[in-house]
């Protein structure tokens, strides 16, 4: 007789041989052991008569087609058998995901995409199955982009590897048991190898000249790829950070590891050695990054003047000021024992600095505090001008010609001021009829027509919306000015008889030119805070050519002159004109023109109105690397390409000269020279 075992094994055979899932494997015990022995069987037989055998809901997707082989030697235990069940749809490509207690049978590339109960788990509670499961490991020590490069191999190429900057975490979408063996790896990564801070002193040697020049040797001596160390930046763990400390002459140090920070320690030993004692070893030249030489040796040489009793004791004597000096620079320099000398170089923009060791190295400190990048501020200023007008006008004027041929004539009617009917009648050729609509009788006297009534009627509404939108880059503290407009002559005297007895004329007349047009002026002053002060002068002008004048021209202005402080990137209104002008004007008979309806008939009445809608913003923004200014010239690079592309016109049979001048494309950005070059050179 086959014991229990055996009958369940070949009850299960046939069933699956059948195409149909075995009833019988309902009626088991719950939890007894199982033989499995299915051969080229059918993967949604399998997976559900495993469900019915574990107690598990399972659902199949569509998609999950063919056939696998499952067999053990001995009976093992249910949870046993379900493991081994998913390693091989692990190995056919297929996933088992859990969903709030139902099991569902997928495409692997499609297991991440779902989402359940337990698609995320905590970083020490990864279950040892073959679920795909989603882990998040935050990282301590190391950086996870440095781990990426590491663990994708060890990935299957349907799951995914991402890293969360913020937090510096590894979000990690695999099977579970391969989430086990990556938080091993990833625990024994993920440990504290960079050195503690170190602060070499130096003896004779400058801080910063000092940092520079190891910066530059550890770089040329690491792996290929490796940042700089000076940047500081978290981007790889295993470089050497130097750093120049100039309050106490020293340099701060952290390495990956101790060899490297042995190795630099040697190299300050072997660099921090005495300048010569020769009268040219105290001669020392600056080559500045961003300072402008002159202005900055002005401004040393006053520091020196002011301190000169405190340098004294140094026993350097003064020498003469330089020719580009200011006279009081000059007077200050002149004074005793203001300490060493101090010359610009324009050609190089270099400082010459002659001073013993500890008073060059105080003069570098000042220096390397002074020569800093400036940041830069981008104004934008925007300014909205919006007109409207309305104008009616109703009027009605008669005359009554009395008399016929060779007789006086005589007249009787109203005339107003928008035409002249007697003109009119005149001289029907030269006279000026109103605009808009015009009614009129005439009658025959004498031979000739006369016009004995006119009415006009005239509505005009009109309106303009200027919008203009100047701006401008300049450096922090520096005073900026964009013109654009007219440069229009203004007569300021005129001459046209010298008065002498012989009657000669020699006419002449003296002009001064204006820029009429826009105008901006603007001075911006970056705080600590971020908040920019700006100083700004803004004018909108232009030439009344409504209005002629045989004296000269007629100028409409609008300025603004302000100090205002404002945000980095925020937008202000600097200030504005809203106007509202009405105008009335009646022309009448008297008493006649008050009667009610046939008052019409004797009087002219206008109206007009206008309103002025003027107001001016403005948006500083603050410029401080090189990517910000690449990103802002290459915005307005790109809509000036635009604009020039719709405007092309092609050439034509009758046209054969082409609208075809365009912009060259954006040309890459040229390569930065070494950050960490050397910032000073002494003279032997």
């Amino acid at each position: 007789m086959l014991n229990r075992h055996t009958t369940l094994t070949w009850l299960l055979a046939a069933c699956l041989g059948l195409g149909a899932p075995c009833a019988m494997a309902q009626n088991t015990r719950a939890g007894a052991p199982i033989t499995l022995n299915f051969v080229n069987a059918e993967i949604e037989a399998v997976a559900r008569t495993l469900a019915g055998l574990t107690q598990r809901s399972l659902v199949v997707d569509p998609r999950v087609k063919g056939t696998i082989t499952l067999s053990t030697d001995k009976p093992v235990a249910p949870a046993v058998a379900w493991n081994q069940f998913l390693a091989v749809l692990r190995l056919q490509g297929f996933a088992v995901i859990e969903t709030q207690g139902l099991f569902k049978v997928v495409p692997e590339a499609e297991a991440k995409l779902q989402g359940g109960q337990n698609a995320v788990v905590a970083a020490t509670g990864t279950p040892n199955n073959a679920q795909v499961m989603t882990q998040i490991f935050k990282l301590n020590h190391e950086n996870a982009n440095n781990l990426v490069a590491v663990l994708r191999p060890l990935i299957s190429p349907n799951n995914t590897i991402n890293v969360n900057p913020g937090s510096n975490a590894l979000v990690i979408t695999d099977y579970a048991d391969n989430l086990q063996r990556l938080g091993k790896i990833i625990a024994s990564l993920d440990v504290a190898t960079a050195t503690d801070l170190e602060v070499i002193p130096l003896q004779h040697a400058i801080a910063s000249d000092m940092a520079n020049l190891l910066n530059r040797l550890v770089e040329s001596n690491s792996a290929p790829g490796v940042a700089p160390a000076a940047g500081g930046s978290s981007e790889n763990a295993y470089k050497t950070t130097i750093l120049a400390e100039p309050r106490s002459n020293a340099i701060i140090v952290r390495s990956a590891n101790p060899a490297r920070q042995a190795q630099v320690r040697s190299l300050v030993d072997k660099l921090d050695r005495a300048g010569s004692e020769l009268a040219s070893g105290n001669i020392h030249v600056v080559y500045l990054k961003n300072a402008d030489a002159t202005k900055l040796a002005n401004t040393l040489r006053a520091a020196l003047s002011s301190n000169a009793g405190g340098i004294a004791s140094l026993g350097v004597t003064s020498t003469a000021p330089s020719a580009n000096t200011s006279s009081s620079t000059a007077a200050a320099s002149n004074m005793p024992t203001t300490g060493g000398q101090i010359q610009a170089d324009t050609a190089t923009n270099s400082l010459i600095i002659t001073a013993p060791e500890p008073q060059y190295r105080q003069l570098r400190a000042v220096i390397d505090s002074l020569d800093q990048r400036r940041a830069q501020v981008l104004v934008e200023s925007l300014i909205v001008e919006v007109d409207s007008a309305k104008e009616s006008q109703f009027g009605i004027q008669w005359q009554n010609v009395m008399g016929s041929s060779n007789k006086t004539i005589g007249l009787l009617g109203t005339n107003f001021a928008n035409s002249n009917l007697l003109t009119l009648s005149s001289n029907p050729s030269t006279g000026a009829v109103s605009q808009g609509l015009n009614l009129g009788t005439a009658r025959q006297v004498d031979g000739k027509y006369l016009m004995t009534s006119l009415a006009n009627f005239l509505q005009t509404t009109g309106g303009s919306n200027i919008l203009s939108r100047p701006s401008l880059l300049t450096l922090d503290n520096e005073e900026a000015k964009i013109v654009v407009g007219q440069n229009v002559p203004f007569v300021t005297g005129q001459y046209t008889n010298n008065n002498s007895s012989n009657g000669s004329v020699n006419p002449f007349q003296t002009v001064e030119r204006k820029d009429v047009g826009l105008t901006l002026k603007v001075k911006p002053q970056i705080s600590d805070t971020g908040t920019i002060k700006l100083t700004i002068y803004q004018e909108v002008s232009s030439v009344d050519t409504s209005k002629k004048l045989t004296d000269g021209l007629i100028t409409n202005k609008r300025s603004i002159e302000s100090n205002i402080l404002v945000a980095d990137g925020s937008v202000v209104v600097l200030g504005g004109l809203l106007s509202d002008n009405y105008t009335d004007n009646r022309q009448q008979v008297p008493g006649l023109g008050d009667l009610p309806f046939f008052g019409n008939l004797f009087r002219n009445e206008s109206r007009s109105r206008s309103k002025t809608n003027l107001m001016i913003f403005l948006r500083p923004v603050v410029v401080r690397d090189d990517a910000s200014t690449e990103v802002l010239t290459s915005g307005r690079y790109q809509d000036m390409q635009g604009l020039q592309q719709a405007a092309d016109k092609p050439e034509t049979p009758m046209l054969p000269i082409p609208n075809d001048q365009v912009l060259p494309p954006m040309p890459p950005p040229v390569a930065k020279p070494d950050a960490n070059a050397p910032v000073a050179a002494p003279v032997k």
